[in-house]
């Protein structure tokens, strides 16, 4: 399913843009409300968290999408495919009103994506 490739690579890309927050890049203003150019150790311990928690819901939308074939795809996937959509809408609100101009432009339109593709794989899964 296209929408779980989409989705698969955007999150592809934050999982990277996660470990690199982690490993103190530059990449702060993308992040948390851009407060930290570089994360200090607590930041970069949430972003160590956030690329963990990202892996899960890759697994989650490439199943759903049967691009990989888990041993067991249940009920359990749907809970998680509409939760992991429902965050990234909630993140997408949190993203617009963001201080920072360059989280806003970036991830805002990026979580709005993921959340159509959680949304859309999962319904297509579950029908």
């Amino acid at each position: 399913m296209v929408t779980a490739w989409i989705g698969s690579l955007c999150i592809v890309l934050l999982i990277l843009f996660q470990v690199l927050l982690a490993l103190g890049f530059p990449l702060g203003e993308y992040s948390m409300g851009g407060k930290h150019k570089v994360f200090p150790p607590i930041l970069r311990i949430a972003s160590i968290v956030s690329a963990i928690l990202l892996s899960f819901a890759l697994y989650v939308l490439l199943s759903l999408g049967n691009v990989i074939q888990p041993n067991d795809l249940t009920t359990w996937h749907d809970y998680a495919g509409y939760s992991f959509g429902s965050y990234l809408c909630l993140n997408t609100i949190l993203n617009l009103v963001s201080p920072s101009k360059k989280e806003r432009a970036v991830m805002t339109p990026l979580s709005a994506i993921l959340a159509f593709c959680f949304f859309y794989t999962t319904y297509n899964a579950a029908g």
